[in-house]
């Protein structure tokens, strides 16, 4: 379990809280590993009936710690080598009802996982990202998929290819998000809608998301992003790109076909 990853049971809700604050919970491979672990392992326990997703501080998550990428990079690791592999599969194959409590910067990861949550509850001044072309990669969890049916297709690729954000407001007025509120009151509202899912019949909770969703074809598509994801970390634009972010300048492409 890592030190920036809590776990804690109570009344039928497990909650999962990043807690890096510091590092406005970047997330680390140790952290995935932990968070595959509660997944996994919740989703045989008939004790736990939701999961609430929350963090510490005043940011969700600001995606992927880049220094761990850039060390997969460096040694040409697999996509499907890397722990946050095993928790978009468990989001993918996920049939508890899964709540997020969203403050501050939801970045990367932060904003696709959010595709796979049944109740995402977002502060109305929350900043939802995924700049992964920014990094020279591509997307992940499905979201070349799942993004653009919440957002739309033009409005998904300036999120990807640009880097745009979506405020939490403009995330609920989309359906990415289920609502948007004063950031004080997110992660109440969270706890509640995760405390009434967990009341709620589980095989009809399951077989109502089963219908709603294709987890055969979702994780499907993950294995194709996370092939193209695997390319491009090994590409000179990512060496270029993660070089740029360590050394604090604007990155150049110009040479790359």
């Amino acid at each position: 379990m890592s030190d920036h990853f809590k776990t804690a049971f109570a009344d039928g809700v497990l909650t999962l809280t990043f807690a890096r604050p510091e590092k406005k919970n970047a997330l680390t491979n140790a952290m995935y590993r932990a968070w595959a672990d509660a997944m996994e392992a919740a989703a045989s326990d008939k004790a736990v009936r939701a999961i609430l997703i929350n963090a510490e501080g005043d940011a969700f998550t600001s995606g992927n710690d880049i220094m761990d990428f850039a060390q997969f990079a460096a040694g040409a690791a697999l996509f499907g080598e890397m722990q946050v592999a095993r928790v978009l599969k468990a989001l993918a194959y996920a049939e508890k009802p899964l709540v997020a409590a969203v403050q501050g910067l939801a970045v990367g990861v932060g904003t696709t996982m959010l595709l796979h949550c049944d109740v995402a509850i977002v502060a109305e001044d929350a900043k939802l990202s995924t700049p992964f072309v920014n990094l020279a990669l591509v997307p992940e969890a499905a979201s070349s998929l799942l993004l653009p049916q919440h957002v739309g297709t033009k409005r998904a690729y300036a999120m990807f290819a640009l880097g745009d954000a979506l405020t939490g407001r403009q995330a609920a007025d989309l359906g990415l998000a289920t609502a948007a509120l004063p950031k004080e009151a997110v992660a109440e509202a969270a706890r509640q809608a995760a405390h009434r899912l967990a009341l709620q019949p589980a095989a009809a909770l399951a077989a109502t998301k089963r219908l709603m969703r294709d987890a055969e074809a979702i994780a499907a598509l993950m294995d194709k992003e996370g092939a193209l994801f695997t390319h491009q970390l090994q590409s000179a634009e990512a060496r270029e790109a993660f070089a740029a972010f360590l050394e604090r300048r604007p990155p150049n492409f110009a040479a790359f076909g």
